[in-house]
């Protein structure tokens, strides 16, 4: 293991994709390992693209991967997708959609599967994000799979939320919905070539309030599969990350991240050990039992349940 984190922050990409591995296994080793490199991540400028299905957020993430590569930035990509109810493993497979930038020994590329998790991301995704920044990432990017939760989930972890939008989504009134004015730091609207383009930018433009220290989410156009656009999207990114830098918003935002991060730790904490001895599990299923004949609510079973722990 020792061998196998030094290997990593030597910028060794098959060492990275094992540690991975691992963490998505949940295999003790790989939280020693994530002790270990844990004090050499914190360093990348973490970059969350949500938005609907069908959007191009995985084309326009495989244009700005060239984009950022040619200003000599080295890129990591997180791309979550939904889980196989088959197999477990990632179905849409984003990652075959950026083959050509998989290629650059500059570049990491990962899917992820969400395995259940209703956020849409992940559980492992930012311990994976950890190592890809101790392997020497100056930009991760993460692609959420743009359903549930997973906006408001990767508004809290990211430094920089892209919402990206294409016209003809749907009813123009849900992309107007508070929790997406809220998160994004910069709005794409992609295929910007369909009709309806012009619409959502101006209904976007009319609503977007001004974001705290000053920072106003930009509007941009971009037709990814053609590359159009995509310059401009770069170039919002690092300003943003200037804005976040100089501003003193990009301290708070670790520490919000951190404060999230911390919280998920807990809970997961005490849910492994108020299920992890036989007795437990026996408790668990009796309380499932109460709360589905309706004899008692899920907040006070969970209350018992905790109280039980604690005194045993």
């Amino acid at each position: 293991m020792t061998s196998l984190v030094a290997r990593v922050l030597e910028g060794d990409k098959r060492a990275a994709a094992r540690l991975i591995s691992m963490i998505e296994d949940d295999e003790p080793e790989a939280r020693n390992a994530l002790r270990a490199i844990y004090r050499h991540s914190g360093k990348a400028h973490l970059v969350g693209f949500t938005g609907p299905p069908g959007a191009g957020k995985s084309t326009l993430i495989s244009r700005l991967i060239k984009a950022f590569r040619a200003r000599g930035r080295k890129v990591g990509v997180i791309a979550v997708d939904p889980t196989s109810p088959f197999t477990g493993g990632a179905i849409l497979g984003d990652r075959v959609r950026m083959t050509d930038a998989s290629r650059d020994p500059n570049v990491f590329i990962r899917s992820m599967a969400t395995r259940g998790h209703p956020g849409g991301l992940a559980l492992a995704t930012f311990d994976a994000v950890k190592v890809l920044e101790a392997l020497g990432m100056d930009l991760v990017m993460v692609e959420t799979v743009g359903a549930g939760q997973s906006e408001v989930e990767i508004a809290k972890r990211a430094h920089t939320t892209v919402v990206v939008e294409m016209p003809a989504s749907g009813d123009e009134v849900q992309i107007l919905k508070a929790g997406i004015l809220e998160i994004g730091d910069l709005y794409v609207v992609n295929k910007a070539d369909l009709d309806g383009a012009d619409a959502m930018v101006s209904n976007l433009e009319l609503v977007i309030p001004e974001h705290s220290k000053g920072w106003r989410p930009p509007v941009l156009r971009t037709v990814a599969s053609e590359g159009t656009g995509v310059t401009d999207v770069a170039d919002e990114l690092e300003k943003h990350w200037k804005h976040l830098t100089a501003s003193g918003e990009l301290a708070a935002r670790e520490r919000a991240r951190a404060e999230t991060e911390l919280r998920g730790a807990l809970a997961e904490a005490a849910l492994q050990r108020l299920t992890a001895r036989p007795a437990s599990q026996a408790n668990l299923g009796k309380a499932i039992d109460r709360i589905v004949h309706r004899q008692s609510d899920v907040r006070t079973v969970a209350e018992e349940l905790l109280k039980a722990g604690k005194a045993s």
